[in-house]
């Protein structure tokens, strides 16, 4: 993650915009222009660090000379009482800091802590724990970040970086073999042919350069549509919203008849099936929860010292 990025830059540009406004008139009524603080940032549970560099980068967007000491990395998971950071620098700019660095830090590291959940749920199985394009608008390529932290994987970035043939796509294009052939022709089309292999996207850049073959995976319901695809020439498949006995049947199936498929399940994953998802012997169990419900972590800013300069 570049966090000194021109889109990091607006991020913190548009929310400090938002909450600050034309001044903290709190602080301006009661803290002193001259009055310097020492504050900490602190772990009020149990959680995996994601944002620590914008929460920072936060701070100095108001006051470039505050002093950050960051006391834990991104990926880190820390107790309930664990110091994260400590701030020196004027109190007006670390008190109308706060709620921006503190809302950020706290939905980034909520993301990674619920991925790291997942991700000790499928230990001592084949299976990943992936994202989808669930995210908040804008925000994107930070809870991306964030399940990375998490220990999970990334699916595909955007529209642009990889074919997915969902029910509506298959719907107009006439079924699940005419929309693989069609995807198939357009990629055949687009790019020198080149071996498909399972992706993991982790920040592929915006559009696909040429000599690149995009991923083509297909969205299935049942185990007609299955076979349906594997006839096709499928290469990766999404069983969606199966119940476990289903989905494994499925993917021994698939098994069977192309060791080599890459095989997702996604739909209705939850930490207290994911396990049984997981031992079908799938490759990825996908969850929009991890961006779009993963609860902020409790996080709290506590002034230590305020003196006059």
């Amino acid at each position: 993650m570049d966090w000194n990025s021109p889109e990091i830059d607006e991020l913190i540009r548009r929310a400090l915009a938002e909450d600050v406004g034309f001044g903290d008139v709190t602080c301006l009524a009661t803290i002193p222009a001259a009055a310097v603080a020492h504050a900490r940032i602190i772990a009020k549970s149990p959680l995996v660090c994601a944002g620590l560099p914008i929460a920072e980068r936060v701070f100095r967007a108001l006051e470039a000379g505050v002093a950050v000491q960051l006391l834990a990395q991104d990926g880190d998971a820390v107790e309930k009482g664990r110091e994260l950071a400590k701030i020196h620098g004027h109190a007006r700019t670390i008190l109308s800091g706060e709620r921006t660095a503190l809302n950020l830090l706290a939905h980034l590291s909520g993301i990674a802590t619920l991925t790291h959940q997942f991700v000790e749920r499928l230990a001592g199985t084949n299976a990943k724990i992936r994202d989808t394009r669930k995210t908040a608008p804008g925000l994107r390529a930070l809870e991306k970040y964030s399940v990375r932290m998490g220990g999970g994987t990334n699916h595909r970035i955007g529209l642009y970086d990889a074919i997915l043939l969902k029910e509506n796509h298959i719907a107009v294009a006439g079924g699940v073999k005419p929309a693989l052939d069609q995807a198939h022709a357009y990629v055949s089309s687009q790019m020198k042919p080149q071996q498909m292999t399972a992706y993991e996207a982790t920040g592929a850049p915006r559009g696909n350069p040429a000599n690149t073959s995009l991923p083509i995976q297909i969205e299935l319901r049942d185990e007609r549509e299955l076979r349906e695809a594997l006839e096709a020439g499928a290469e990766s498949v999404l069983l969606d919203n199966m119940a476990p006995e289903a989905a494994k049947t499925c993917v021994q199936l698939a098994r069977s008849l192309r060791r080599d498929l890459v095989i997702e399940i996604s739909g209705g994953i939850t930490l207290a099936n994911a396990r049984a998802y997981a031992e079908t012997g799938a490759d990825f169990l996908s969850s929009g929860a991890l961006t779009h419900s993963a609860p902020a972590a409790d996080l709290t800013l506590l002034m230590d010292t305020i003196a006059a300069k």
